[in-house]
């Protein structure tokens, strides 16, 4: 790969606004932004498939106006060049990059190492880079990011698994640590798709009690495997009814509530002050369902959501995962594959990730 700053790369990219074309990708030439003192240049070995590509190639979050567009923010591969700031990563260093690609620096969250929350963060695609570069994603041969959002795979976790954990395995972390999941915590995990298997994973690791609700038994094995302690089928209408008041935390990941399942069902099962937290993301015209203020009062709960997580949390995500040797659920597609694996994804086949690996430009 050259070093020059007029190198480009290349990735399978949405090239129509005809909406029957969502998942028709076409190999497209990517220009990088600028390279800087502080950036990381990234040769992308494996990229995950998540739920926000879709949401975002089939327009689900709002009607397209750049194109080309390059989607996907799970990504790990080698360093190939540092800029003369860097000190933490050097060439050769298996890293991965997540959702977001830059942040102020300067604002009350970032200051306080919420660089996530930041008002005027950059996503890792379809943004735009301070320099006026759009920002294109993982199912590419190469990015640049600042060092803050580049985060090192420890030795013994592979860049196939660590991959997807840099959004759907930081987008449940993060909640998890910070309502305090560990001993003696009951965790409820709803939607046992990408996310909701890492939130199984990341919550037994951290020492709680896992309660897993999924409509239906065919996963109720594989849930079982993953560390759930307990099962609880939501096709039942009354599910919740003998856990009324028993969780502390509920990671929910789910992007569709239907009417027949309202909320206050899974906020009395919270115990005092306990926290609902939303990590799925629905396309814009579906909400959350309407909830009085007796479901929030009467047990003294929290609705909230998460938005990706922290360098900190995710570099002690990683290291959890390498200590207690934590494998995710994924499939490995060759990058060329990217329309069966994004059509996978959306018909609900993924079990429990689709994982892309290069096949572009060969960096093993």
């Amino acid at each position: 790969m050259s070093s020059h700053s007029e190198i480009e790369f290349k990735g399978y990219a949405l090239t129509s606004s005809d909406p029957l074309q969502w998942s028709d990708l076409q190999v497209v030439p990517i220009k990088p932004k600028n390279f800087g003192p502080h950036d990381v240049e990234v040769a992308i070995t494996h990229c995950g498939v998540c739920g926000s590509d879709i949401h975002t190639l089939t327009g689900g979050w709002g009607a397209l106006s750049k194109l080309p567009l390059v989607v996907g923010h799970e990504i790990a591969g080698k360093v190939t060049r540092v800029g003369d700031a860097v000190q933490e990563f050097k060439v050769g260093d298996s890293v991965g990059v997540g959702a977001q690609i830059g942040s102020c620096g300067e604002c009350r969250a970032c200051k306080h190492g919420d660089e996530n929350y930041c008002p005027k963060m950059i996503h890792t695609y379809n943004d735009l880079y301070p320099d006026g570069v759009e920002t294109q994603g993982g199912y590419s041969t190469g990015i640049r990011a600042h060092e803050q959002f580049v985060f090192k795979i420890p030795d013994g976790l592979s860049r196939r698994d660590a991959a997807s954990m840099m959004c759907a395995g930081l987008t449940v972390y993060s909640p998890l640590k910070v309502n305090g999941c560990g001993p003696g915590k009951n965790v409820g995990v709803i939607g046992i798709g990408g996310l909701g298997h890492y939130a199984i994973l990341f919550a037994k690791a951290m020492g709680a009690t896992v309660y897993a609700f999924s409509r239906g038994t065919k996963k109720e094995s594989d849930i079982r495997k993953m560390g759930a302690d307990y099962v609880i089928n939501t096709d039942d209408a009354e599910f919740y009814k003998p856990l009324q008041g028993e969780l502390d935390i509920i990671i929910s990941t789910i992007d569709y509530f239907s009417p027949d399942r309202p909320l206050k069902m899974y906020l009395s099962m919270l115990f005092v002050h306990g926290k609902f937290v939303t990590c799925g993301l629905p396309d814009a015209d579906n909400t959350l369902p309407p909830i009085h203020a007796f479901d929030v009062t009467l047990n003294g709960c929290y609705i909230g959501g998460t938005h990706m997580g922290s360098k900190k949390e995710a570099e002690e995500m990683l290291q959890l995962a390498a200590e207690k040797g934590i494998k995710p659920w994924v499939e490995e597609l060759p990058m060329s594959k990217v329309r069966e694996a994004v059509e996978g994804v959306k018909s609900g086949k993924a079990r429990y990730r689709y994982v892309l690996k290069q096949d572009l430009v060969n960096y093993e």
